[in-house]
């Protein structure tokens, strides 16, 4: 893929803030900037961090090009020229993709001047708050759905880039597939897809009448019986009969998108079980969240299809997290006001755990102390290093391994975390040595 610049994926105060440091001696001194959220949206019990890898890339292509630099027509040469040559050149600390957060979890630790640390707020912002949002809806589906896979289709109803990163997202927090082709091609992610209500529509004889089984027939032709036929266009009966009287019992799904999906779905098992078509799949679809496939739980669903509740994070389109400065020339600073308290100084987190794996609390302590004394407990470091003098780190986690990761963390919460009602996190977060 070609790389494109991320430097004016940002605000216009993040560069005349530069502008003034520069005047004033302080872009020089060296901070440390963190991403937090101070609550969890919408009162749910767990975070997903999602978006790190793609921060990094972002903070890469950070570089500001001849023409980026002839429009910033509000700043004075001095300021352009130190853009010109702009390259972060810092530290960046924090959690894994895949990981969980909670509320004041320090997911990323952005340490270098100020002046090179400042202008990194929004894009990381915008990267960290999006995925992080889809990630978390998709992971309560992914809980909701207990085992049956669940297929990104959220393309139509975002913006057409966001559509690319959210299937990134929602794939890393464990659905099985994606309907979005870039997704596929960018990222690796499983492709599934076969026809709409168009396609049946577009069947229609000359005397106006519709011819259903032709469309049955032409798309069992060309994709084969293990083809999923969508049978909701008009009556759903009819068309479960012509699709197994035109694919055989061995046709590999059909897919309802309307209707009550309950009902439905015990009808159309039934009437499948009775034409011996038993191992034909029930794929539902039609504007599904995580309270809609919890509600399918006990029907005999086999997938879901999800869109619109996924990629704007399902009630949720921000995970709330705020990039703040929280430490200069090693003095802890932090702002005092009602509601936003800060707590000040450079962080790193662990997660302890009992015996059994099952997790405990997360504990923030001062960047440069040491771990803190955690009795009989298990724990994990979660904060790890992401960037050295600007360059990424070894081999960060790949796609795959960040959705075992989440995988794995999902399971270690205690069983009342996976709740979908509303209640306090699912762990407690405690503060050591501050």
């Amino acid at each position: 893929m070609e790389t494109k610049s991320s430097a004016l994926y940002t605000d216009m105060y993040e560069l005349t803030m530069l502008q003034a440091s520069l005047k004033d001696g302080t872009a020089n001194r060296q901070c440390a900037f963190e991403v937090f959220t101070r609550r969890l949206t919408n009162q749910r019990r767990y975070g997903v961090v999602c978006g790190t890898s793609r921060v990094l890339e972002a903070v890469k292509n950070f570089v500001f090009s001849k023409e980026q630099l002839g429009s910033l027509d509000f700043l004075d040469e001095d300021t352009i020229d130190y853009l010109r040559n702009y390259h972060f050149s810092g530290q960046i600390d924090g959690y894994s993709e895949g990981e969980l957060f909670f509320p004041n979890s320090p997911l990323l630790t952005v340490r270098g001047t100020f002046a090179e640390c400042v202008v990194l707020e929004t894009v990381i912002l915008s990267i960290m708050n999006a995925d992080s949002a889809v990630a978390t809806a998709a992971a309560r589906m992914v809980v909701a759905a207990d085992g049956r896979p669940i297929i990104e289709m959220g393309s139509r109803r975002t913006h057409e880039s966001n559509a690319v990163t959210a299937a990134r997202a929602a794939y890393i927090a464990g659905f099985a597939a994606t309907s979005n082709l870039e997704a596929s091609y960018r990222y690796g992610i499983p492709a599934s897809g076969t026809a709409a209500h168009a396609w049946t529509l577009v069947h229609v004889n000359p005397d106006g009448t519709p011819n259903e089984e032709a469309a049955f027939r032409a798309q069992i032709e060309t994709m084969g019986i293990d083809t999923v036929l969508l049978v909701d266009t008009y009556d759903i009966d009819n068309a479960v009969r012509t699709a197994i009287e035109v694919a055989g019992p061995k046709l590999g799904g059909v897919r309802i998108d309307s209707g009550d999906l309950g009902p439905m779905t015990r009808r159309v098992r039934k009437l499948l079980d009775e034409l011996g078509a038993v191992d034909t799949k029930i794929v539902v679809s039609s504007d599904l969240d995580e309270f809609t496939i919890a509600s399918l739980r006990g029907d005999p669903v086999d997938s879901f299809g999800v869109g619109t509740s996924v990629v704007t994070g399902s009630g949720a389109p921000t995970a709330e997290m705020v990039y703040k400065l929280v430490e200069v020339d090693g003095i802890p600073v932090a702002k005092r006001s009602r509601n936003k308290r800060t707590v000040p100084g450079a962080k790193r987190a662990i997660r302890t755990s009992r015996a059994s794996g099952t997790c405990v609390e997360e504990i923030v302590f001062p960047f440069n102390h040491d771990v803190p004394d955690v009795g009989n407990f298990h724990y994990k470091l979660l904060t790890q290093p992401l960037m050295r003098d600007g360059e990424v780190v070894g081999d960060q986690p790949t796609i795959e391994q960040s959705r075992q990761l989440l995988a794995d963390n999902l399971i270690s919460l205690p069983w009342e975390g996976l709740a979908l009602s509303q209640d306090e996190p699912a762990i407690g977060t405690q503060f050591v040595g501050f």
